[in-house]
């Protein structure tokens, strides 16, 4: 047999208005000097990501160089860095799962 639908009836045919204000989100407010701070970090990591890719292509003989010790600290032999984008995602997913 096929599932049944929820039906949900209002008072009186109106929303409350307590729903409405729930459902906006704050809008974050950046100020300009926070832009010119993100924009300048940006365009600086693009920079050394190129020069980075240029050395390992070996069309640079200098530019960034990746740090890697020499000898590895034996307390971090299992450390496992974290993935921040799949970190963000479980957030986000849980975020919903738990509104709904």
């Amino acid at each position: 047999s096929p599932a049944q639908k929820l039906v949900f009836n209002r008072v009186n045919g109106k929303r409350p208005p307590l729903l409405l204000q729930q459902l906006s989100a704050p809008e974050e407010c950046y100020t300009l000097a926070h832009e010119e701070n993100v924009r300048f970090v940006y365009e600086a990591w693009q920079q050394v990501e190129q020069q980075l890719d240029g050395s390992r292509s070996g069309e640079s003989a200098c530019g960034p160089v990746q740090y890697v010790e020499k000898t590895p600290n034996p307390g971090l032999k299992n450390f496992v860095p974290i993935d921040l984008e799949e970190w963000w995602a479980q957030q986000f997913l849980a975020k919903i799962e738990n509104c709904s």
